[in-house]
């Protein structure tokens, strides 16, 4: 092979080596630094690149999309001085490749400790129970730091996230216990406000059904009392519209008498003095005062008390016994009479039937 031929090959591969050393395709998303000499040149960008051959090179390779960095369990002392281990969780982005490659040596490293030491200043200045329920204080406190601190090397924090409070394990018995009180104490509470509502709902229940008795009750004495008013105005206009006279009165007065002697609680009973006045008038009306000689005698005997003073009065002597014999004594002659004027009625209205009254006097 000749020497100008295989200078020509030579020189061939060279430029394509020259030419593949100098071409760099970019991913989307990614951000290369170049270096040349062993200083940063520049960062390419997503796409096709060219650098020079063996004076450029690609130092770093940087991801600038939103990444997740979850750090392990770091046990962290509260404010009461309690020991309690926490995870977080943070989402990051490069915002600057050249910063990161160059501000910080690892800047994931960096994140981290940061973290760590932010979160302890945090957690120091709370207690146990205001730990576990300020997470969303924690976290904006730990984003304010590590986005101030990381703005420096190109890294933006998007969020921190507490991922896990883990408190030792007698702490945990007791929190369940001071649950589980709370939740007997509203189970309680709870059923105090249920038997206090049912109370009231049976109070107001029964209240009402009173007053729906009471009123009923109102109601049938006021209609009772009216019916009774009427009745005795009809009656009373009825006695007037006949014009009755006294003998009907008076008859009307000794049917009423016998009732007064059946009651069981009489035990005293006064014998009004128009009863002779009554028995008198009865008799005038059905029959001849000479044929009824008790009517006569009963007469004499009001005419007796009337000479005397005026209405019988019982001896204040005498006893209770006495008065109810006397009291039954007297209803039974007023239902006597009573029956002897009806008969004399019934007699006076049939002429061929003999009076009562004769019969017996002959």
């Amino acid at each position: 092979m000749e020497p100008v031929v295989v200078l020509a090959l030579v020189a061939a591969i060279v430029v394509v080596f020259l030419v593949a050393s100098s071409v760099r395709i970019v991913p989307q998303a990614r951000r290369y630094n170049v270096e040349r000499f062993g200083r940063y040149r520049r960062t390419l960008q997503p796409g096709l690149n060219l650098v020079v051959p063996v004076a450029d090179r690609i130092n770093t390779k940087l991801d600038v999309r939103e990444q997740v960095y979850s750090s392990d369990p770091r046990p962290v002392i509260t404010e009461d001085n309690l020991v309690v281990n926490i995870d977080t969780v943070l989402y990051y982005q490069i915002t600057d490749p050249r910063a990161a490659a160059y501000e910080v040596a690892d800047y994931l490293q960096a994140i981290d400790q940061l973290t760590v030491t932010t979160l302890r200043n945090v957690i120091g200045s709370m207690d146990l129970e205001e730990t576990l329920t300020s997470r969303e204080e924690i976290n904006s406190r730990l984003r304010a730091v590590l986005d101030d601190a990381t703005g420096k090397w190109g890294i933006r924090v998007n969020r921190v996230e507490i991922k896990a409070i883990d408190p030792p394990h007698t702490i945990k018995e007791a929190m369940e216990k001071q649950m589980r009180a709370e939740r007997d104490k509203r189970a309680a509470i709870l059923h105090a406000e249920g038997e206090r509502q049912a109370k009231i709902l049976t109070a107001e229940g029964t209240k009402q059904k009173d007053i729906l008795e009471a009123q009923g009750t109102q109601q049938a004495m006021i209609l009772r009392a009216d019916g009774e008013a009427k009745a005795v105005e009809l009656v009373f206009q009825a006695v007037h519209r006949n014009n009755a006279d006294a003998k009907i009165l008076a008859y009307k007065y000794l049917e009423t008498l016998p009732h007064l002697a059946n009651s069981d609680n009489n035990t005293f009973w006064v014998i009004p003095g128009e009863l002779t006045e009554a028995i008198r008038t009865v008799t005038t009306a059905f029959g001849d005062q000479s044929t009824a000689p008790p009517q006569e005698a009963a007469a004499a005997g009001a005419d007796h008390t009337s000479a005397e003073g005026g209405t019988p009065e019982l001896d204040a002597g005498w006893s209770v016994s006495l008065a109810a014999a006397a009291a039954d004594e007297a209803g039974k002659q007023a239902a006597a009479a009573v029956s002897d004027a009806k008969a004399e009625a019934e007699a006076a209205k049939s002429p061929q039937m003999p009076r009562r009254g004769q019969t017996s006097g002959g």
